[in-house]
Parts: structure tokens; sequence; C-alpha cells
């Protein structure tokens, strides 16, 4: 019974393929986005100048998550042996993310009232990226294995 429990253990942990330091910056990065577009939405609303002020700092610690992450993933997909689809197009949607935040970080530098609706949209974008491939990352098996 046990060997049988232990094979079942390895052949689990074998088709996972996000380390779980990966997997908690692939989740900042998602949390700090998508309060960023929560951010950006309240300043959109309110005009209240501390709601952008607010989606910086939060942008800007997606960005260190996402760009450590974004690291992870591609060299996942150099040492990857076989089907590196899965992992490429996640790497793709991560780096889509960074830059497009990155670009979102340069229109949040400048004037507040300049950063609308801009600001916005991208974070829109982009905090659908990175739930997509949080998704895609945080899936814990391969789809067809």
């Amino acid at each position: 019974m046990s060997v049988s429990i232990s094979r079942n253990v390895e052949r689990d942990l074998a088709h996972r393929w996000l380390h779980p330091l990966h997997a908690f910056l692939l989740a900042g990065a998602a949390y700090f986005f998508v309060s960023g577009l929560l951010s950006d939405w309240a300043y959109f609303s309110t005009q209240e100048i501390q709601w952008k002020n607010f989606a910086m700092w939060l942008i800007m610690g997606g960005l260190i998550c996402a760009g450590f992450a974004s690291l992870w993933a591609l060299v996942d997909v150099i040492r990857a042996a076989g089907d590196r689809g899965r992992r490429l197009v996640y790497l793709l949607l991560m780096l889509a993310a960074f830059i497009l935040e990155f670009i979102n970080e340069l229109v949040h530098a400048k004037d507040a009232w300049a950063s609308m609706p801009d600001g916005l949209i991208l974070s829109v974008i982009a905090a659908l990226l990175v739930i997509i491939a949080a998704g895609l990352g945080l899936s814990s098996r391969w789809v067809g294995r």
C-alpha cells in the first residue's frame, strides 16, 4: 500500500512543472497587477491623485515579481528536454504583461491628469495577460500527458 502511494506521489510531482517559489512570484505578480488595475480604476472614478500613487507602487511591486518569474520561466524553457510549448506560451504571456506594465509605469510617471485613460487601458490588458499566465502556470498538470 505505501509503495503504491509513494509511486503516485512521485508521479504527481514529476508532472508539476512550477517550483513553489516560482508559483509565489507568479501569484505576487498577479496580485500586484490586479491591485494596480483596481487602483487605476479608483483614480479614474474619483480623480483622487493618491490612487494613482498607489497604482504606481503596486505596478512596481508587480514588475519585480513578474521580472523574477519571467526569468525563472526563461530558464525553464531552456532546460526543458521535451515539450516546451506550454512553458513557452507561459513565458510569452509573462513577458508581454511585463512589457505592458513597464510602459504603464512610464505612463503613470506623467502628470496625474495626463495618465488617464492610457494607464487604465494598459492595466486592464496587462492584468488579463498575467491572470491567463497564472492560470496556465498554476495548473498542476500538463494537458494530454
